[in-house]
């Protein structure tokens, strides 16, 4: 789950049921055999993977499902699935802007899939350019603020290269440079500071604030985007404030 603003901690909210659960559970295991197959199996030397299994465990995905695989991905089960990284970019409602990362095995399957769900909820494709300017890729980390205020999150992550603690209503989101998300992470482990995601991801520059009708269109266009199987991550610009999420929370 992206996007990086309260709309975002919404969804995650929503989603914690069995179907969006197994959906979460398939696309993490993608990721983890994707990076067994570019590092091999070996946590210890490949911390692509080593990143990928400690998210996969965050979300409680069983041990077994885990350790097949990354067999799998690492070609010990028989031929690994080849996975492409693709990125679409399109409009919303009101004009956000979206990036769509793909992980899929069939480019075409993808696209056509992207292209169907974006045209019948109420986006437009864009071209390849036509929004990535619009966005930064950096490291996120969330986490639930459980009495912490922004000063001590601060004292904890400033010298492990945070560039920005983001007040997200109930959470906390600390944006740093990719290259520094280890050091957030041991950091915040070090002070006993608990975090539930930590994630390169896609920044956006400026945000556009959703009305109630656009917002409800927005969150019929992402949860299309999200149903699909070949879809990892969705980006964009959108954001709702706190009176319009009640007023969703009441459909």
């Amino acid at each position: 789950m992206s996007g990086h603003s309260k709309w975002a901690t919404t969804k995650h909210k929503k989603a914690i049921i069995d179907s969006r659960r197994a959906k979460s559970f398939a696309k993490l295991i993608k990721n983890i055999e994707v990076a067994a197959r570019g590092g091999g199996p070996d946590l210890v030397g490949n911390p692509a993977l080593e990143l990928a299994v400690t998210k996969a465990k965050k979300t409680s995905v069983p041990a077994d499902n885990i350790e097949r695989a990354i067999k799998r991905g690492a070609g010990l089960l028989g031929d690994a699935v080849d996975y492409q990284t693709i990125m679409y970019e399109g409009y919303g409602p009101q004009g956000t802007a979206i990036l769509i990362e793909c992980l899929t095995d069939n480019k075409n399957r993808a696209a056509s899939e992207v292209r169907l769900a974006v045209g019948r909820n109420g986006g437009t494709m864009g071209d390849p350019g036509s929004v990535a300017y619009m966005f930064t890729r950096k490291g996120i980390v969330g986490l639930p603020k459980n009495g912490l205020t922004e000063d001590d999150l601060l004292m904890a992550v400033l010298d492990a290269g945070a560039e920005e603690v983001k007040d997200d209503g109930e959470n906390f989101e600390i944006i740093s440079d990719t290259a520094d998300l280890p050091a957030i992470r041991a950091a915040l482990t070090d002070a006993g500071i608990e975090y539930d995601t930590d994630d390169a991801g896609f920044v956006p520059s400026m945000q556009v604030e959703l009305d109630v009708d656009n917002a409800r269109k927005f969150m019929k266009l992402y949860d299309a985007l999200e149903d699909l199987d070949d879809v990892q991550n969705i980006y964009s610009n959108a954001d709702m404030s706190e009176e319009v999420l009640a007023a969703l929370g009441e459909d």
